[in-house]
């Protein structure tokens, strides 16, 4: 049964674009993780100021290997030295995009997609 995780990211309104430039400049970090199987980036369009990053897997398994491997670790350092901080995280020269971080955990019950 897959396992769906979604990081929420609290985002001032002055970082969006910055929060978007630097998942783009990660993308396909993640493609190759065994286990993998979905990966969105939501933008919020009224309401509120969280961005929902969407990743869906085969098993809690196969996401905390992703999560304890080296593809992880990175994408992060990555984004850290871009940031000029040289550690952990998601910030840049302006600090961090996001000013809050949760992750929430859900089994796929049901799905449905396009008939072939």
């Amino acid at each position: 049964m897959s396992v769906v995780k979604i990081n929420v990211l609290t985002v001032p309104a002055g970082m969006r674009d910055e929060l978007e430039r630097r998942f783009s400049n990660r993308a396909g970090m993640v493609e190759s993780a065994d286990g993998f199987e979905w990966f969105e980036l939501l933008r919020p369009v009224e309401g509120t100021d969280q961005y929902l990053v969407y990743t869906r897997w085969r098993s809690e398994e196969d996401f905390q290997k992703w999560q304890q491997g080296e593809a992880f670790r990175r994408g992060h350092a990555q984004a850290a030295a871009a940031a000029g901080q040289g550690g952990h995280g998601h910030g840049h020269g302006q600090g961090p995009a996001a000013t809050g971080s949760e992750v929430w955990t859900f089994e796929v019950a049901e799905s449905t997609g396009p008939k072939e």
